[in-house]
């Protein structure tokens, strides 16, 4: 697609800009109409008001008509249709005069009724070409993103070495592809959402990731686990040239056994704007170190305001015990419930944080123990009461220079967050290092609720190794046919 002529693209995009600002001012010529029906009752007012209805809609329909020539010829019949009431309009408009006023008016209205509906019915079509120029435009955008980051070798970990991201790549161009065939098919998400979004008695997850392949495998191994699957509710954000292959994945393959999916772009949320968000105000000015996908989860309260719970996952685990016991789990009064990973001298905040600065040393003991992504309980109540998002804005600002800690990882952040409200979870929770270590016991990896690929050697790489892989292909959905079109060796 990043082939095509950039000046027929362009030429197409005005085209359908065009489209809608015409239709958009038919629109206001209608409302106007209706607005002079109270106007003085005298006969060059009406004349007036008749000869500029109908010299305007016969400008419409002759826009309309030019847009309908570049259609199929399928359409022919619609440009005949706008050419002829066009002109019916534009004759009568040259005919009118004070004296043919009250013959021509009832003809005129008939005539700019007709030139209503038929307007009404091509906007339809008009609509979804501009959909498609837009998802057209997005294709190109992620090829080119996906090039540069080849290039540059620095491809998003999440989608990182080896040979398999092409396949990434591919399975990313072919859903955006297949959006872009029959964009009417695949609907946006409906205006006001589904009741289970909001209902804070269900069970509420968050996913940030622009990996769909890996979001499918981590909803379909909960939902399999689950007991009670209609009531596991996840909220997936990813990043707006995204979202439309999201979409496509999730209209052809729905969530299995009833469990709901709710799927975001960053630009849904207006509160994320470089005034209210320094994490966003950085991204702006320039620093690319700063990974916006990874830094969303300290809006949680912020995003999903009607929640009291919500079990926050990233996108390299697989599911394999029933989760609904986590909206059980006493945090006793903490914000945050997460796995230890600390043992002797090793992975604590010393370890993660810049301990030379004068302010982390007032702040933090770096002995603390440290806790790990991949499993986390938030309770947003408290959250909100003990002010975190206020929290990390001012270790963001702290950091703007990247001296506290790399801003690339988003843990030391969260470490510092989170510094004394953490709460410790049972170990059987969540099992860490499939993805670097190959000595874990298979009795911890069979026990665990969650096992976590955190490491390089993810189990969509080629790198993966061989006795965890089979744990996580095995929620694959190989029933989605640009898996095989995009060589995944699963």
């Amino acid at each position: 697609m990043a082939g095509g002529g950039g000046g027929r693209a362009s030429a197409q995009r005005r085209a359908a800009l065009a489209a809608l600002i015409l239709f958009l001012a038919s629109l206001a010529f209608l409302l106007s109409a209706t607005g002079t029906a109270s106007a003085p009752n005298s006969a060059p007012f009406r004349l007036a008001a008749i000869r500029r209805h109908a010299e305007d809609h016969a400008a419409v329909l002759a826009a309309y008509a030019a847009q309908a020539r570049k259609l199929s010829a399928a359409s022919a019949s619609q440009t005949e249709s706008f050419l002829s009431i066009s002109g019916h309009l534009s004759s009568l408009s040259s005919r009118i005069s004070l004296s043919t006023v009250a013959l021509l008016e009832k003809e005129t209205r008939g005539q700019i009724k007709r030139a209503r509906a038929l307007a009404g019915a091509a906007k339809e079509a008009f609509d979804t070409q501009s959909k498609i120029q837009k998802l057209s435009d997005t294709v190109f955008a992620v090829d080119q993103q996906l090039l540069r980051a080849r290039r540059a070798g620095l491809l998003n970990s999440r989608i990182a070495a080896g040979s398999t991201p092409k396949s990434l790549h591919c399975l990313v161009m072919r859903l955006l592809e297949a959006r872009l065939a029959n964009a009417s098919a695949i609907p946006d998400d409906p205006p006001v959402p589904p009741p289970q979004f909001t209902d804070p008695a269900l069970y509420h997850y968050a996913i940030f990731s622009d990996n769909v392949l890996a979001v499918s495998v981590v909803v379909a191994s909960a939902a399999r686990a689950a007991a009670e699957p209609t009531r596991h509710v996840f909220h997936v954000v990813t990043a707006p040239m995204y979202l439309p292959a999201f979409r496509v994945w999730f209209a052809r393959r729905p969530p299995p056994l009833g469990t709901h999916v709710q799927l975001l772009a960053v630009s849904d949320f207006p509160f994320l704007n470089a005034s209210a968000s320094p994490v966003i105000r950085q991204i702006e000015d320039g620093n690319r170190d700063v990974p916006l996908l990874d830094y969303l989860r300290f809006y949680l309260p912020e995003m999903f305001p009607a929640l009291r719970r919500v079990v926050l996952l990233e996108d390299d685990v697989v599911v394999q015990r029933d989760l609904a016991g986590l909206w059980r789990v006493d945090l006793g009064g903490k914000v945050n419930a997460a796995l230890e990973t600390c043992f002797g001298g090793f992975r604590r905040y010393g370890k993660h944080i810049n301990f030379s600065d004068p302010a982390v040393q007032e702040r933090f003991n770096p002995r603390a123990c440290a806790w790990s992504y991949g499993l986390n309980v938030f309770d947003l109540q408290a959250w909100r009461r003990d002010q975190c998002t206020q929290r990390f804005h001012q270790l963001m600002e702290m950091n703007e220079n990247g001296t506290l800690w790399d801003p690339a990882s988003v843990l030391p952040a969260g470490l510092m967050t989170f510094y004394g409200n953490t709460r410790p979870l049972d170990k059987s929770w969540h099992v860490m290092g499939l993805g670097y270590n190959p000595h874990i016991r298979p009795e911890d990896i069979k026990g665990a609720a969650v096992i976590h690929f955190n490491g390089n050697m993810k189990p969509w790489l080629d790198v993966a190794f061989n006795q965890y892989k089979h744990l996580w292909t095995k929620y694959v959905d190989t029933e989605m046919e640009f898996l095989t079109l995009c060589n995944f060796g699963l």
